[in-house]
């Protein structure tokens, strides 16, 4: 499976990911996650294809899945993100536990040292020159430094939004064994996750005065 023309979106991922580490203000995180999943969407059909474009090669079974992919993370998810923070009343501007450069070194170093043991694992020949594994061990390394260094309740959905990328990356290399009824059960855990998630960030601002995390530990008692 020839997979060399999804290189270039798999690159356009990593260096979102170095612009989610960077990033201070909530909404052009929500938009720069936005526009990492709408980006897996577009990957999905030419992976699954081997990366030829045709009327003859993509199916309608493969578009309506990349669309539906695209719909849901790229424009349903933000939706719902940016309405939970309103009414949250949540601060545009986050408060990571680490500092932003910091926390975008750890991103550059994470990604340099997925791409070493991208090198040493036993893949197939035609996966070893392609960036499916580096992007898909960066993409879930940036995940978890959003989940474990931003304060901010509505931060852990995206954390997590970002983490799934990663999955999704990983899982192309096995695209063509994937069952379609796996991948759309995935987007509707991520879409009922994201709105449970809302949910619970709306209820925790009833009860305190900004959804941070900080504020979760009173819930246990």
């Amino acid at each position: 499976m020839n997979l060399a023309s999804i290189d270039p979106i798999l690159v356009a991922v990593v260096l979102l990911n170095f612009l989610l580490l960077a990033m201070a203000r909530l909404r052009a995180i929500i938009i720069t996650v936005a526009l990492q999943g709408a980006a897996l969407g577009i990957a999905y059909p030419l992976a699954h294809q081997g990366g030829h474009i045709g009327a003859s090669t993509i199916s309608v079974r493969l578009l309506a899945l990349a669309a539906a992919m695209i719909v849901i993370k790229g424009f349903v998810m933000p939706r719902m993100l940016t309405f939970a923070m309103r009414e949250a009343n949540v601060s545009w501007r986050i408060e990571p536990y680490l500092g932003l450069t910091t926390s975008l070194m750890l991103g550059a170093v994470g990604t340099g040292l997925a791409m070493a043991l991208s090198a040493t694992l036993p893949l197939r020949q035609e996966h070893t020159s392609h960036l499916l594994v580096p992007a898909s061990l960066s993409t879930v390394l940036t995940g978890f430094l959003i989940l474990t260094t931003r304060r901010e309740a509505l931060t852990q959905v995206l954390g997590y939004l970002v983490l799934e990328n990663g999955i999704f990356i990983f899982g192309l290399l096995l695209v063509d064994a994937m069952p379609m009824l796996v991948e759309v059960g995935v987007l509707l855990d991520l879409f009922v996750g994201v709105f449970v998630m809302g949910i619970i960030i709306h209820h925790v601002n009833r009860q305190f005065a900004n959804a941070s995390t900080e504020q979760l530990s009173a819930l246990k008692e």
